[in-house]
């Protein structure tokens, strides 16, 4: 086989080493000192760099200048304009623009535009342009840097501190570089330059931009000489004007993100799986051997302000009932399974019924690459280790992870896609009484069951009725559109006796001919809640109906961050009355209005129930009319 070699990837700087007042020869650029004239714009090297008798002036240049923390400062907060939007439809009829979006102003932007000619969406990307003189300057900045900067270990210890604390360096040295070797610079020229250096040793290069866009699901780059293409929330699958111009190019910037893993990809191991310090997902190939067209990469993006239930309804990929639902679902124990395809939010789901967990319980997680995230203090994040060795030693897998956790005494119990000998852990916990939350790849109740009941999974059917509601998920397109959609909630019921089967129930089901969801009538977790709390059909109904008013309150007044949705679930578990009058004061409904529409609901059911039993014996007057009357009721 023939051996690659191996990208090498230029070093970044990590920590701050200030530039000397009087550099030496060997802290000069390598392009000597013709360079360092055409970057000043004189024919020799300013006083304050060269004259160290002057104490003053040393005194100066130790210290970052006012003027240029200012100008930082300045164009950081968007007081210049560094990015020039141009009107597209005017250079090309055929694209119309429709959205502009800000991701960092004044610097970076997003323009998304539709091809009236091919009927399809471009995501640019808009970024500040250097002039040929500026890249001079920006090329200098960066080979000064990668010379005299220090690394700092404390920076790798948390990713935001690191983050925070790197850009402040990286602005200093900066600072530092310009004041030392006198370069002469604009405003504008030093805000474009201070973008790019943040941009490449702190974010992601060419897709930073990408990444810090909310709306941006996954990212997927092909190989060189491709666009980067995204899947993007309201868009779907969409090509940007993102490339890598060669290999070098894509392998740098692969073997760069291995490392910010704290991994390591070579052509010996050229397949990677790992997380983003921002708990991103990536898997990534290097080389040509593995992936013909070039090394590639695929992020699936970790959002640090996840979905709620406000934002599924928002989306309708539920009711607001199902998600009332979930939630007494949720409150009184009762374990789920979120199924459905690839991309089909069953982990969005999962993670957004976790937020009604009471706020005191006991909480453990465990995942391959982390996903899930709680606002709850009491929540233990377990994460899946790989081996350390080439014999296999040192892994920890999330069958060890759970057998840990149930040794914790844990109230629930969070885990990643089941597909191994965890799922039978799983279960048992299940049986034990420990509330559960998983997803699985499946689209309906029976395949579940079948991947269940087979290797490598192998559970018996008994252990199967510890289970107690399905969700289906499932990625549609309606109207044109790509949309998610929970087509069925299903619950588990048992197992009959004498054949063995699964006996279920379905709650609610989706309606593709109006895009709506369907109540059944029926509910085993109703019967539940009846016999634990002592209370009649009518009075769950009420409760249903009145989460469900609070999640469509919430919904109104944007309360959509999962911070602020778990805080008024907890007050709701607290202080369910003044909860209940503040949200139907502003929706406008009156309790007594609501009791007063469900008893006429029930009265309909009473009566259509009545019907039914007259239609029966009449039925059995009918077929005994010939001997004597004998009615059966």
């Amino acid at each position: 086989m023939a051996t690659q070699k191996q990208p090498e990837v230029e070093s970044k700087p990590t920590g701050i080493s200030s530039i000397p007042a009087d550099p030496t020869p060997d802290q000069l650029p390598v392009s000597g000192e013709a360079e360092l004239d055409i970057l000043t714009g004189e024919g020799e090297v300013k006083d304050k760099v060269t004259d160290t008798n002057d104490t003053e002036k040393e005194e100066e240049t130790d210290k970052p200048s006012a003027t240029m923390s200012r100008l930082v400062k300045r164009v950081k907060k968007g007081e210049k304009e560094l990015t020039h939007l141009e009107n597209i439809e005017k250079d090309a009829p055929h694209m119309k623009e429709i959205d502009l979006i800000p991701i960092q102003e004044p610097f970076s932007y997003v323009r998304i535009s539709l091809n009236t000619q091919t009927n399809e969406y471009i995501y640019n990307i808009i970024e500040p342009n250097l002039t040929s003189r500026e890249k001079r300057h920006h090329e200098f900045v960066v080979e000064t840097m990668n010379r005299v900067t220090s690394y700092d270990e404390d920076l790798m210890v948390d990713p935001k501190v690191r983050n925070e604390r790197l850009s402040d360096n990286l602005t200093n040295d900066f600072e530092n570089i310009i004041n030392d070797y006198g370069l002469d610079l604009s405003e504008e020229a030093i805000g474009k330059i201070h973008y790019y250096i943040i941009r490449d040793y702190v974010g992601y290069s060419k897709i930073d931009v990408i990444m810090n866009d909310p709306a941006v699901e996954d990212i997927s780059c092909d190989g060189p000489n491709i666009p980067v293409f995204i899947y993007h929330r309201e868009l779907g699958s969409v090509k940007t004007n993102v490339v890598y111009e060669n290999d070098e190019d894509l392998d740098g910037f692969v073997v760069s993100i291995a490392q910010r893993c704290g991994r390591t990809i070579t052509v010996a191991e050229p397949v990677l799986d790992a997380t983003l310090p921002d708990g991103s997902r990536i898997n990534e190939t290097l080389g040509h051997e593995i992936t013909t067209r070039g090394s590639s990469y695929t992020i699936r993006k970790f959002s640090s302000d996840p979905l709620t239930m406000v934002d599924l309804v928002r989306f309708n990929t539920l009711s607001e009932e199902m998600a009332a639902h979930l939630w007494l679902t949720c409150q009184y124990g009762e374990s789920i399974i979120s199924a459905g395809g690839t991309a089909s939010g069953k982990t969005s789901t999962m993670n957004s019924i976790a937020l009604f967990i009471p706020p005191a319980c006991k909480v453990i997680s465990i995942e391959d690459t982390r996903e899930i995230n709680l606002p709850h203090e009491n929540w233990i994040a377990g994460l899946t280790r790989g081996s350390a060795s080439a014999e296999g030693e040192g892994g920890i897998d999330m069958y060890d992870l759970l057998r840990a956790a149930l040794r914790q005494r844990p109230e629930y119990v969070l885990v990643g896609e089941v597909r191994g000998k965890e799922t039978m852990t799983m279960f048992q916990a299940m049986a034990t009484g420990h509330t559960t939350y998983s997803t699985m790849h499946a689209d309906s109740v029976q395949s579940i069951v079948y991947r269940l009941e087979n290797p490598p999974i192998s559970i018996p059917r008994v252990l199967l009725s510890a289970l107690n509601l399905v969700l289906i998920h499932s990625q549609l397109r309606v109207k044109d559109k790509r949309v998610r959609r929970i087509t069925e909630l299903v619950e588990i019921i048992g197992i009959e006796p004498m054949t063995l089967e699964i006996v279920t129930n379905k709650v609610f089901q989706w309606e593709p001919g109006t895009d709506t969801f369907h109540y059944t009538g029926h509910s085993k977790l109703h019967e539940k809640i009846m016999e634990l709390e002592d209370m009649t059909a009518e009075e769950v109904l009420r409760e249903v109906r009145r989460r469900a008013n609070i999640i469509r309150w919430m919904d109104k007044h944007d309360i959509r961050n999962f911070r602020d949705v778990t805080q008024i679930v907890a007050e709701y578990y607290e202080n369910k009355d003044m909860i209940i009058n503040e949200v139907y004061q502003d929706l406008g409904i009156a309790v007594e209005e609501e009791e007063t529409d469900e008893e006429e609901v029930l009265s309909d059911e009473n009566d259509e129930e009545m019907e039914e039993d007259d239609l029966d014996i009449d039925i059995d007057i009918d077929i005994n009319a010939e001997g004597e009357p004998d009615v059966h009721e």
